[in-house]
Protein backbone atom coordinates (compact mmCIF):
# COMPACT_ATOMS: atom_id res chain seq x y z
CA UNK A 1 0.00 0.00 0.00
CA UNK A 2 2.81 2.25 1.13
CA UNK A 3 4.38 1.54 -2.43
CA UNK A 4 1.74 2.36 -4.49
CA UNK A 5 1.29 5.62 -2.68
CA UNK A 6 5.10 6.76 -3.64
CA UNK A 7 4.07 5.81 -6.78
CA UNK A 8 1.16 7.78 -6.97
CA UNK A 9 2.76 10.75 -5.62
CA UNK A 10 5.62 10.26 -7.80
CA UNK A 11 3.13 10.70 -10.80
CA UNK A 12 1.65 13.46 -9.04
CA UNK A 13 5.14 15.38 -8.76
CA UNK A 14 6.24 14.79 -12.12
CA UNK A 15 2.75 17.09 -13.12
CA UNK A 16 4.04 19.54 -11.11
CA UNK A 17 7.65 19.64 -12.71
CA UNK A 18 6.34 19.79 -16.00
CA UNK A 19 3.68 22.49 -15.30
CA UNK A 20 7.13 24.43 -13.77
CA UNK A 21 9.28 23.42 -16.97
CA UNK A 22 6.74 24.45 -19.41
CA UNK A 23 4.70 27.61 -18.00
CA UNK A 24 4.88 29.33 -22.06
CA UNK A 25 3.61 25.58 -23.33
CA UNK A 26 -0.33 25.29 -23.86
CA UNK A 27 -0.79 22.93 -21.12
CA UNK A 28 -4.18 21.90 -22.04
CA UNK A 29 -5.89 18.92 -19.58
CA UNK A 30 -4.44 16.47 -22.67
CA UNK A 31 -1.36 17.29 -22.33
CA UNK A 32 -0.87 17.43 -18.74
CA UNK A 33 -2.91 14.35 -17.41
CA UNK A 34 -0.62 12.42 -20.34
CA UNK A 35 2.42 13.26 -18.36
CA UNK A 36 1.32 11.11 -15.43
CA UNK A 37 -0.02 8.46 -17.28
CA UNK A 38 -3.55 9.24 -15.95
CA UNK A 39 -7.14 8.88 -17.55
CA UNK A 40 -8.28 12.90 -18.59
CA UNK A 41 -11.80 11.43 -17.74
CA UNK A 42 -10.74 11.38 -13.86
CA UNK A 43 -7.64 13.31 -14.10
CA UNK A 44 -9.04 16.75 -12.99
CA UNK A 45 -10.55 15.11 -9.60
CA UNK A 46 -7.52 13.12 -8.99
CA UNK A 47 -5.19 16.29 -9.41
CA UNK A 48 -8.09 18.64 -7.12
CA UNK A 49 -8.29 15.96 -4.65
CA UNK A 50 -4.58 15.60 -3.91
CA UNK A 51 -3.91 19.29 -3.90
CA UNK A 52 -7.02 21.21 -3.37
CA UNK A 53 -7.27 23.26 -6.28
CA UNK A 54 -8.13 22.30 -10.18
CA UNK A 55 -5.07 22.05 -12.46
CA UNK A 56 -6.46 25.27 -14.01
CA UNK A 57 -6.49 27.42 -11.11
CA UNK A 58 -2.93 25.82 -10.14
CA UNK A 59 -0.98 27.14 -13.54
CA UNK A 60 -2.64 30.43 -13.54
CA UNK A 61 -1.12 30.78 -10.23
CA UNK A 62 2.27 29.29 -11.12
CA UNK A 63 2.32 31.37 -14.00
CA UNK A 64 1.13 34.96 -12.42
CA UNK A 65 3.59 33.89 -9.32
CA UNK A 66 6.70 33.70 -12.06
CA UNK A 67 4.86 37.07 -13.45
CA UNK A 68 5.23 38.62 -10.09
CA UNK A 69 8.59 38.27 -9.35
CA UNK A 70 9.99 38.95 -12.70
CA UNK A 71 7.81 42.35 -11.71
CA UNK A 72 9.45 43.18 -8.47
CA UNK A 73 13.18 41.62 -9.04
CA UNK A 74 13.99 41.39 -12.96
CA UNK A 75 13.56 45.17 -14.26
CA UNK A 76 14.99 44.18 -17.72
CA UNK A 77 11.77 42.22 -18.55
CA UNK A 78 8.89 44.70 -19.99
CA UNK A 79 5.18 44.62 -18.37
CA UNK A 80 4.35 43.23 -22.37
CA UNK A 81 6.59 40.71 -22.47
CA UNK A 82 5.85 39.22 -18.79
CA UNK A 83 1.99 39.53 -19.71
CA UNK A 84 2.44 37.27 -22.93
CA UNK A 85 4.78 35.08 -20.89
CA UNK A 86 1.83 34.32 -18.28
CA UNK A 87 -0.25 33.50 -20.84
CA UNK A 88 -2.41 36.87 -21.67
CA UNK A 89 -2.89 37.98 -25.62
CA UNK A 90 -2.53 41.96 -23.90
CA UNK A 91 -1.32 43.29 -21.15
CA UNK A 92 -4.10 45.36 -20.37
CA UNK A 93 -6.08 42.06 -19.57
CA UNK A 94 -3.03 40.73 -17.90
CA UNK A 95 -3.05 44.46 -15.76
CA UNK A 96 -6.77 43.87 -15.04
CA UNK A 97 -6.10 40.30 -13.45
CA UNK A 98 -3.34 41.38 -11.64
CA UNK A 99 -5.04 44.49 -10.02
CA UNK A 100 -8.04 41.78 -8.78
CA UNK A 101 -5.45 39.58 -7.28
CA UNK A 102 -3.00 42.02 -5.68
CA UNK A 103 -5.32 44.99 -5.31
CA UNK A 104 -2.24 46.83 -7.69
CA UNK A 105 -1.37 47.36 -11.21
CA UNK A 106 1.71 45.81 -12.80
CA UNK A 107 3.56 49.10 -12.89
CA UNK A 108 2.90 49.99 -9.58
CA UNK A 109 3.88 46.64 -8.15
CA UNK A 110 7.16 46.98 -9.85
CA UNK A 111 7.55 49.99 -7.96
CA UNK A 112 6.52 49.49 -4.44
CA UNK A 113 5.11 45.97 -4.27
CA UNK A 114 2.71 45.41 -1.37
CA UNK A 115 3.48 41.74 -0.51
CA UNK A 116 0.33 41.29 2.28
CA UNK A 117 -2.19 40.64 -0.47
CA UNK A 118 0.67 38.65 -2.29
CA UNK A 119 1.34 35.97 0.42
CA UNK A 120 -2.07 35.71 0.58
CA UNK A 121 -2.60 35.30 -2.81
CA UNK A 122 0.00 32.46 -3.22
CA UNK A 123 -1.20 30.78 0.00
CA UNK A 124 -3.49 27.60 -2.26
CA UNK A 125 -0.74 27.63 -4.21
CA UNK A 126 2.29 27.05 -2.07
CA UNK A 127 -0.24 24.55 0.09
CA UNK A 128 -0.47 22.53 -2.71
CA UNK A 129 3.15 22.48 -3.79
CA UNK A 130 4.08 21.42 -0.15
CA UNK A 131 2.02 18.31 0.05
CA UNK A 132 4.56 16.51 -2.20
CA UNK A 133 7.69 18.48 -1.49
CA UNK A 134 10.40 17.39 0.83
CA UNK A 135 9.88 18.34 4.43
CA UNK A 136 11.09 15.15 6.44
CA UNK A 137 14.51 14.42 5.87
CA UNK A 138 17.28 11.61 7.14
CA UNK A 139 20.58 11.76 8.22
CA UNK A 140 21.93 10.66 5.12
CA UNK A 141 21.05 14.04 3.67
CA UNK A 142 23.39 16.04 5.97
CA UNK A 143 27.24 16.16 5.29
CA UNK A 144 29.83 17.91 7.37
CA UNK A 145 32.54 20.34 5.72
CA UNK A 146 34.90 22.46 6.40
CA UNK A 147 34.17 25.92 4.79
CA UNK A 148 36.72 28.37 4.17
CA UNK A 149 35.98 32.17 5.59
CA UNK A 150 34.01 34.37 3.11
CA UNK A 151 34.08 37.97 3.06
CA UNK A 152 31.13 39.58 2.39
CA UNK A 153 28.99 42.44 1.90
CA UNK A 154 25.80 42.52 4.15
CA UNK A 155 22.39 44.29 3.42
CA UNK A 156 20.60 43.90 6.56
CA UNK A 157 16.76 43.70 6.92
CA UNK A 158 15.35 44.05 10.15
CA UNK A 159 11.40 44.06 10.41
CA UNK A 160 8.38 41.83 10.01
CA UNK A 161 9.73 38.76 7.76
CA UNK A 162 6.10 39.49 5.26
CA UNK A 163 8.22 42.55 3.92
CA UNK A 164 11.66 41.02 2.76
CA UNK A 165 10.77 41.52 -0.96
CA UNK A 166 11.17 45.52 -0.48
CA UNK A 167 14.88 44.26 0.98
CA UNK A 168 15.66 41.94 -1.98
CA UNK A 169 14.40 44.44 -4.62
CA UNK A 170 16.83 46.91 -2.88
CA UNK A 171 19.67 44.05 -2.60
CA UNK A 172 19.24 43.17 -6.27
CA UNK A 173 19.27 46.90 -7.62
CA UNK A 174 22.51 47.33 -5.64
CA UNK A 175 24.11 44.38 -6.20
CA UNK A 176 23.28 45.85 -10.32
CA UNK A 177 24.96 48.80 -9.72
CA UNK A 178 27.98 47.05 -8.55
CA UNK A 179 28.55 44.21 -10.98
CA UNK A 180 28.18 41.76 -8.40
CA UNK A 181 25.81 38.80 -10.63
CA UNK A 182 24.90 36.14 -9.07
CA UNK A 183 26.51 34.01 -11.08
CA UNK A 184 30.12 35.09 -10.41
CA UNK A 185 29.71 36.07 -6.31
CA UNK A 186 27.80 33.91 -4.09
CA UNK A 187 24.38 34.85 -2.51
CA UNK A 188 23.88 33.89 1.33
CA UNK A 189 21.19 34.70 3.94
CA UNK A 190 22.30 34.97 7.70
CA UNK A 191 19.17 34.40 9.80
CA UNK A 192 20.46 35.99 13.21
CA UNK A 193 16.18 35.58 14.33
CA UNK A 194 13.92 32.66 14.85
CA UNK A 195 10.95 33.59 13.34
CA UNK A 196 9.04 31.67 15.32
CA UNK A 197 9.99 32.86 18.64
CA UNK A 198 10.57 36.30 17.84
CA UNK A 199 8.20 39.52 17.45
CA UNK A 200 7.76 40.84 13.80
CA UNK A 201 9.25 44.13 14.17
CA UNK A 202 12.18 42.45 16.15
CA UNK A 203 13.11 40.21 12.99
CA UNK A 204 16.81 40.29 11.29
CA UNK A 205 18.21 38.36 8.62
CA UNK A 206 21.11 39.57 6.77
CA UNK A 207 21.43 39.39 2.76
CA UNK A 208 24.78 38.63 2.14
CA UNK A 209 26.91 38.81 -1.36
CA UNK A 210 30.61 36.98 -1.21
CA UNK A 211 32.84 39.54 -2.15
CA UNK A 212 36.76 41.00 -1.09
CA UNK A 213 35.93 44.02 -3.21
CA UNK A 214 36.14 47.51 -1.32
CA UNK A 215 32.24 47.95 -0.57
CA UNK A 216 30.33 50.63 -2.73
CA UNK A 217 27.42 51.54 -0.81
CA UNK A 218 25.85 53.34 -3.76
CA UNK A 219 23.21 55.41 -1.41
CA UNK A 220 22.32 51.71 0.79
CA UNK A 221 23.55 50.81 3.91
CA UNK A 222 26.12 48.23 2.75
CA UNK A 223 28.74 46.72 5.80
CA UNK A 224 31.41 44.39 5.47
CA UNK A 225 31.99 41.44 7.35
CA UNK A 226 32.99 37.77 7.16
CA UNK A 227 30.76 33.93 7.48
CA UNK A 228 33.66 32.66 9.54
CA UNK A 229 34.89 28.72 8.02
CA UNK A 230 34.97 25.97 9.77
CA UNK A 231 33.13 22.79 9.93
CA UNK A 232 29.27 22.87 9.70
CA UNK A 233 26.44 20.59 9.19
CA UNK A 234 25.07 20.91 5.96
CA UNK A 235 21.37 20.55 4.55
CA UNK A 236 20.50 20.55 0.75
CA UNK A 237 17.00 22.29 -0.33
CA UNK A 238 15.04 21.77 -2.98
CA UNK A 239 12.23 23.29 -4.29
CA UNK A 240 10.69 25.08 -1.96
CA UNK A 241 13.78 27.12 -0.89
CA UNK A 242 11.22 30.36 0.47
CA UNK A 243 10.46 27.74 3.56
CA UNK A 244 13.31 26.26 5.40
CA UNK A 245 11.95 26.09 8.05
CA UNK A 246 11.62 22.26 7.72
CA UNK A 247 15.12 21.87 6.96
CA UNK A 248 15.98 23.90 10.06
CA UNK A 249 13.61 22.00 12.47
CA UNK A 250 15.27 18.92 11.34
CA UNK A 251 19.06 19.94 11.98
CA UNK A 252 18.27 21.48 15.63
CA UNK A 253 15.36 18.84 16.88
CA UNK A 254 16.67 15.80 15.22
CA UNK A 255 20.26 15.45 13.37
CA UNK A 256 22.22 17.33 16.11
CA UNK A 257 21.44 16.05 19.26
CA UNK A 258 21.77 12.54 17.66
CA UNK A 259 24.86 13.50 15.76
CA UNK A 260 27.14 14.55 19.35
CA UNK A 261 27.99 17.40 17.85
CA UNK A 262 27.93 20.82 19.42
CA UNK A 263 26.67 23.93 17.54
CA UNK A 264 29.00 26.72 17.02
CA UNK A 265 28.47 30.73 18.19
CA UNK A 266 27.36 31.33 15.02
CA UNK A 267 24.14 31.93 13.38
CA UNK A 268 22.57 29.13 10.72
CA UNK A 269 22.41 30.70 7.56
CA UNK A 270 22.09 29.44 3.76
CA UNK A 271 23.62 29.91 0.00
CA UNK A 272 21.12 30.37 -2.61
CA UNK A 273 22.50 27.82 -5.12
CA UNK A 274 19.99 28.15 -8.29
CA UNK A 275 17.10 31.16 -8.49
CA UNK A 276 13.64 30.76 -9.17
CA UNK A 277 12.36 32.45 -11.82
CA UNK A 278 16.29 31.88 -13.22
CA UNK A 279 14.89 27.91 -12.69
CA UNK A 280 11.89 26.23 -12.54
CA UNK A 281 10.73 26.68 -8.83
CA UNK A 282 10.73 23.03 -8.05
CA UNK A 283 14.90 23.42 -9.28
CA UNK A 284 15.30 26.41 -6.98
CA UNK A 285 18.49 24.83 -4.16
CA UNK A 286 19.95 26.42 -1.01
CA UNK A 287 22.32 24.60 1.10
CA UNK A 288 21.47 24.95 5.06
CA UNK A 289 24.68 25.32 6.84
CA UNK A 290 24.43 24.48 11.17
CA UNK A 291 28.02 25.54 12.22
CA UNK A 292 29.94 23.40 14.47
CA UNK A 293 32.39 23.34 16.82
Amino acid sequence: MKAALSHYHARMQRVLDHIDRHLDCDLNLDAVSGVAAFSKYHFHRQFTATFGLSVHRYIQLARMKRASHRLAYRDAHSITDIAMDAGYDAPDAFARAFRQRFGQSPSSFRKAPDWEPWLAAFGPLDNARSKLMQTTYTPEDVTIRDVAPTPVAIMEHRGDPATIGTTIQRFIAWRKVTGLSPKTSPTFNVFHSDPSATPPAEYRMDLCVGTDRPIEAHGERIEAGTIPGGRCAVLRVVGNTDNLEPAALYLYRDWLPASGEEARDFPLYCQRVTFFPEVPEHEAIADLFLPLK
